[in-house]
């Protein structure tokens, strides 16, 4: 195995994480904004990677992220124990109908509109990053901008931590190729009305960097030994 595949959605997130590695035994790619093309995009590099004999360990989709307000600030490091794809389903009279919910059979669903973080690849992060924040985190398409839109991400999803446009696509790429996941972010701006000013993108990209020199690297934490092993 040739070891991990870290992806993130533009550049400047993968320059980030590179920045953190003490080697480079790890292979970062931005691979567009949003789930189709991240998820698409992946799945190419696991399907090369597979095709050359040398098939990655493991996948994390790392970047920035909105975090909801009281589970994660701007600055904190949030670990994904699962990736949700939000806004897939239907509008109905009663409410949205997630995917999941809607009877389609399940050869129709791949893996669903839920993807869990593997767990052993899960507890290996939580063991390099302690103080990060663990729990859901959903993936959209379009970025959550309004107060009403912010309360009903809470209530279809109480439990959730921050918002992202690629964990979902790039957990169901891994999940098809039979590949641990795993998403890591870091919290850039307060999920809500729409605010720039109130985004703090330097800080997110620091505590990135910070996050992957502690978790990512190989022989900093066991997220990276899968690779050593025949």
């Amino acid at each position: 195995m040739t070891g991990l595949l870290v992806v993130t959605a533009v550049p400047a997130e993968a320059d980030a994480v590179r920045a953190g590695l003490a080697d480079h035994s790890v292979t970062v790619a931005p691979v567009g904004v949003g789930p189709a093309v991240a998820g698409a995009a992946t799945a190419r590099l696991l399907a090369l990677a597979e095709a050359a004999g040398r098939p990655y360990s493991a996948v994390v989709s790392a970047g920035v992220a909105g975090g909801f307000t009281g589970r994660a600030e701007v600055g904190d490091t949030v670990l994904g124990t699962v990736s949700i794809a939000a806004d897939l389903g239907a509008e109905s009279p009663d409410g949205f109908i997630p995917v999941d919910e809607l009877g389609m059979p399940p050869a129709m669903l791949g893996v669903g509109g839920v993807v869990p973080a593997d767990q052993a690849l899960l507890a290996a992060l939580r063991a390099a990053l302690p103080a990060a924040t663990t729990g859901p985190v959903l993936t959209v398409s379009t970025v959550t901008g309004s107060a009403a839109g912010t309360r009903e991400l809470r209530r279809r999803h109480p439990e959730a931590v921050a918002e992202a446009m690629e964990g979902y696509g790039v957990a169901v790429a891994a999940a098809q190729a039979g590949v641990p996941f795993a998403e890591l972010r870091t919290i850039s701006n307060p999920i809500g009305p729409r605010d720039r000013d109130a985004w703090r993108l330097h800080e997110a990209l620091a505590a990135l960097t910070v996050a992957a020199r502690a978790a990512l690297s190989r022989g900093r934490s066991a997220v990276a030994l899968p690779a050593a092993q025949p």
